[in-house]
């Protein structure tokens, strides 16, 4: 039985538009795992990899797995039973990393956060003053669930003071927004290819340094996972090529296609396009009326998570605008279920003619469900205007 796949205009928190230039890379002919001209492939996702991480760290891939394989294999390598692992809740997806420690055997200690707020330089201080035995500090740069984007300013240098390692979720950051993995001294770090780096889901690229690799050495216990062991992976990186799992040769086509885009756009200024898009999609949200959920400081420019009006039916809203013109948004999650609309800003879907079909048609739906919302999309309209199309 065959299916009729209709086009979307997929503006949720994941997964973004796919160009018909990665997904053209995809139909390319399959090549062994192990094909020369397959791992000059591999070898070029790497390089494009550690550009747009900021990082110079050789062990910088793509797993054969969503993100969510990304933070199991972060924390099945790097947490030990009986570890102290302090994790940031401050979200669902900090919530998910506490939950995979904890199955770990590890004694997580949780910084709850409010949805929508971050995690101060002081709450983390006094989390390791309470845990002096701590491994691993895991947090996430851009939680998907709030729309909140957390300051790591000067974490590292606490947390490598207290000899732990820092673990960072970059899911919704890598490509739409500075990470800088070196800079910031981030020991691991894994994002997903279906967010800002403009490629299909099934691959979460992965970074991790010489003093996290030391950790690895050290282990007590063999890494309990076959399938996400970092050593044994790390064989098929490097020079001795040795074969571990097959390799999805059709995602790595699409995402070194999404890379070389990114390339030629200019990292900074595929950077920019997100801050801008993102801005003007404030703009409009704001013009009719529609609040924003998380202050301007410390917003997400890839996730905006916007406030249901009262009185309105998130699902029947969201289906219309999915049946009627086309366009993906998501609910909120956790704390914020049915609260809350997330929009993505991400990869090809960070172009403010995406955002100003979304708001026409979000006004148009509102007013079909008797909400009336102020026309006031002027100002987003000279945004568009002075910004162009892009």
């Amino acid at each position: 039985m065959s299916f009729a796949v209709p086009e979307r205009l997929l503006l949720g928190p994941g997964p973004s538009p796919v160009s018909d230039r990665v997904r053209a890379a995809m139909a390319r002919p399959v090549l062994g795992h192990l094909d020369p001209q397959f791992l000059a492939i591999v070898d070029a996702v790497q390089e494009g990899l550690r550009e747009v991480f900021g990082t110079t760290n050789s062990l910088t891939f793509p797993v054969s797995g969503t993100g969510s394989a990304g933070m199991e294999m972060s924390l099945v390598n790097f947490v030990e039973p009986g570890d102290s692992v302090i994790v940031v809740e401050q979200g669902v997806f900090g919530q998910r990393m506490a939950d995979a420690a904890k199955r770990l055997g590890a004694r997580v200690h949780a910084i709850q956060v409010p949805f929508g707020e971050i995690c101060t330089r002081a709450q983390l201080e006094d989390a390791l003053d309470r845990n002096p035995d701590v491994r691993l500090v895991a947090v996430v740069k851009a939680e998907t669930s709030t729309g909140v984007l957390q300051p790591l300013d000067d974490w590292a240098p606490l947390v490598h003071g207290r000899g732990a390692l820092l673990l960072v979720d970059t899911v919704t950051a890598l490509g739409g927004l500075p990470v800088e993995v070196d800079r910031m001294g981030f020991d691991i770090a894994f994002a997903g290819t279906q967010k800002c780096l403009g490629a299909p889901p099934g691959l979460s690229p992965m970074t991790v340094g010489n003093t996290a690799w030391r950790r690895l050495e050290e282990r007590r216990d063999p890494v309990p996972s076959w399938y996400l062991d970092l050593k044994a992976i790390s064989q098929y990186l490097g020079g001795s090529r040795a074969y571990h799992h097959t390799a999805p040769i059709s995602m790595i086509y699409a995402l070194h296609a999404a890379l070389d885009a990114i390339r030629e756009e200019g990292l900074e200024q595929v950077w920019a396009r997100h801050r801008r898009v993102a801005e003007s999609l404030w703009v409009g949200l704001e013009a009719m009326d529609l609040q924003l959920l998380v202050p301007r400081p410390y917003r997400l420019p890839t996730v905006a998570t916007v406030a249901i009006p009262e009185g309105v039916d998130d699902r029947r809203v969201r289906r219309r605008l999915l049946e009627e013109h086309q366009i993906e948004i998501a609910g909120g999650l956790g704390a914020w279920a049915g609260k809350a609309w997330r929009i993505g800003v991400m990869g090809e879907g960070a172009r403010i003619e995406h955002m100003m079909r979304l708001l026409v048609a979000l006004r148009s739906t509102l007013a079909a469900e008797g909400v009336t919302r102020p026309s006031g999309l002027a100002a987003l309209e000279d945004t568009y205007q002075k910004g162009g199309q892009s």
